[in-house]
């Protein structure tokens, strides 16, 4: 991938492809190309191929999708599966039919069965039963896997796939409906403390561990991947190292100055016990993340403050 290369960034305004635009600026590429939703539909196939025959992008970065937490994944199921399904195939295919150099798929640890070994490796991919609250997107960043092998066995193009763990950042959805843990508790918490609540109620026990990768660790794995991977197997993205929900709650409210009680609501669902990605092999390759947590979520929660969204409970 040279510093002129035609290089299109699907979802360039969430999170993850904002993040890929920044890092691919901060490199020296110019030529990225980019549409926002109302601009391309890419679950139209009919768009996405105009699009691809118009522009002619050499490389895709596939960060479009649709996502949210446990509470969005559970109840738009069908949205969820759907769209993810059509963003994917559309583009992976378009991106064959027109020759595209290379092409990096981004999926979701929440690929893997619920009950897997931790940490959770590669290989344990269709092993067990996934997590019922999630099912619909994880089926759908599975057969965007699929896909891209499929396109590289019959084909021979040159499509890879991540699969990155728990991201924050900016840029990140701080609705407390359809966000995230780490967001909705940054809001929770900096909501609590603006009006002066002596408590803040979490859903479930605490006890479920995550791994919380940033955003900007995260495009520069993608970069990296770009440039030095080109093989079939998936590759996961994350730090290596976990808290649980607890351990995090606690981090934020020292962090937002919120100085009430934490309760937790055990009748709503914790998710997955665990997910830590095991990540020898990007390891191997030869990238590791570089923003602690703390400093992380320090710099996002600053961020946060800057767009002074209205105090809800």
């Amino acid at each position: 991938m040279e510093k002129n290369s035609k290089i299109y960034v699907a979802g360039h305004r969430g999170m993850v492809g904002s993040a890929i635009l920044r890092a691919l600026k901060g490199a020296g590429y110019h030529k990225i190309i980019t549409r926002n939703s109302s601009e391309l539909d890419l679950t139209d196939q009919q768009s996405v191929r105009r699009f691809f025959a118009e522009e002619k992008p050499e490389y895709v970065f596939l960060a479009a999708a649709k996502v949210g937490g446990i509470h969005a994944n559970n109840v738009y199921r069908a949205e969820f599966i759907y769209n993810n399904l059509m963003i994917e195939a559309n583009v992976i295919h378009a991106s064959h039919a027109h020759a595209v150099t290379k092409l990096l798929f981004l999926g979701s640890s929440c690929i893997y069965p619920k009950m897997a070994s931790q940490p959770l490796t590669e290989e344990s991919l269709l092993t067990g039963q996934l997590e019922p609250t999630n099912e619909p997107y994880a089926i759908a960043k599975i057969a965007g896997i699929k896909l891209c092998e499929a396109y590289r066995d019959q084909y021979g193009d040159n499509f890879i796939s991540a699969m990155p763990t728990n991201l924050y950042g900016p840029n990140d959805n701080y609705d407390l409906q359809n966000s995230h843990v780490l967001p909705a508790l940054i809001r929770k918490f900096h909501n609590a403390k603006i009006t002066g609540e002596p408590s803040v109620t979490l859903w479930g026990t605490g006890s479920p561990m995550r791994e919380f990768l940033h955003v900007d660790d995260l495009a520069e794995a993608c970069l990296f991947l770009m440039l030095h991977y080109n093989e079939k197997p998936f590759v996961n993205i994350g730090t290596g190292s976990d808290v649980t929900i607890r351990q995090l709650a606690e981090l934020i409210q020292e962090i937002t100055g919120f100085e009430g009680r934490i309760e937790w609501d055990s009748s709503k669902p914790d998710g997955t016990p665990r997910k830590l990605m095991n990540v020898d092999r990007i390891h191997a390759l030869g990238w590791q993340h570089s923003i602690a947590l703390e400093k992380g979520v320090r710099a996002v929660y600053e961020d946060f403050k800057a767009l002074n969204l209205p105090v809800e409970s």
